[in-house]
């Protein structure tokens, strides 16, 4: 069980360590999840605008929708935030009817996977994830809405979670914690925000999450310049570390007969 929750939350980590290059992900190779298979080319979609990786990750997305049909919910998540992504390209092109297209079915597509997976955490963290990465690329009142459903996803993903922040590693904790600090925030739920740069400070001492929540916490104007999450990397989670992983397992097994 651990270990599936540790895999899934990876996906709301933004981490601005996106390789600049990434072998073709082995759709066909079951021991890799979909998030594995999908999350970097979508990264570097919305993180560095490469339209090339983006559209591999569109066209691997459909493949994983007709290969892996207990994983639709988290494809379908996929899909909704490469949308997003697309809309605020077109938004910042001055493309308005792409941009009303591709946002209505980003949030088609994150309304069926939420409503496919109510209790997927993976679920709720691309979407909670995706907003927090996208929402400021978007006109004002979506960017609202954005960040609404972001807080949303990310309290659903808490609640889920709750239990078991403590034992994560630090890279999956400080993502909630700070998705959480970060929607509230945007939505203008000072209360909540306050409480959660506290927690941060309180679970994430000595930690660049804590230095991010101390400096919004000490300039409360800081906050509306600056990200709380994202601030670290999660090298294991990378597909080349999962295929390398996976090789020594193999290589293991092997070894053993």
């Amino acid at each position: 069980m651990m270990r599936t929750l540790l895999t899934v939350v990876t996906v709301i980590a933004i981490s601005a360590a996106v390789p600049a290059q990434a072998p073709e992900p082995p759709l066909a190779d079951t021991r890799l999840t979909v998030h594995t298979l999908l999350r970097e080319d979508i990264f570097a979609g919305f993180l560095q605008n490469d339209l090339t990786r983006l559209a591999r990750a569109e066209k691997n997305a459909e493949q994983l929708l007709a290969s892996r049909p207990a994983d639709r919910a988290a494809v379908l998540a996929w899909q909704g935030s490469m949308a997003l992504t697309r809309a605020a390209i077109a938004h910042e092109a001055n493309q308005p009817d792409a941009f009303r297209q591709l946002y209505r079915r980003s949030q088609d597509l994150f309304s069926e996977a939420m409503k496919l997976g109510p209790e997927n955490v993976g679920v709720f963290a691309i979407t909670g994830g995706s907003q927090l990465a996208v929402a400021d690329r978007l006109p004002d009142e979506e960017r609202k809405a954005a960040w609404e459903l972001g807080y949303t996803a990310y309290q659903q993903l808490w609640k889920m979670q709750e239990q078991i922040i403590e034992k994560l590693p630090l890279h999956h904790k400080g993502e909630v914690l700070s998705g959480l600090a970060q929607t509230a925030d945007r939505t203008g739920r000072n209360e909540e925000a306050v409480a959660q740069i506290e927690r941060i400070l309180t679970l994430l001492p000595d930690t660049p999450y804590a230095t991010r929540a101390r400096q919004w916490k000490d300039d409360p104007a800081a906050r509306a310049k600056t990200r709380i999450a994202c601030q670290t990397c999660h090298g294991p989670g990378t597909l080349v570390a999962r295929l390398a992983e996976v090789g020594a397992a193999n290589a293991r097994g092997a070894s053993a007969k």
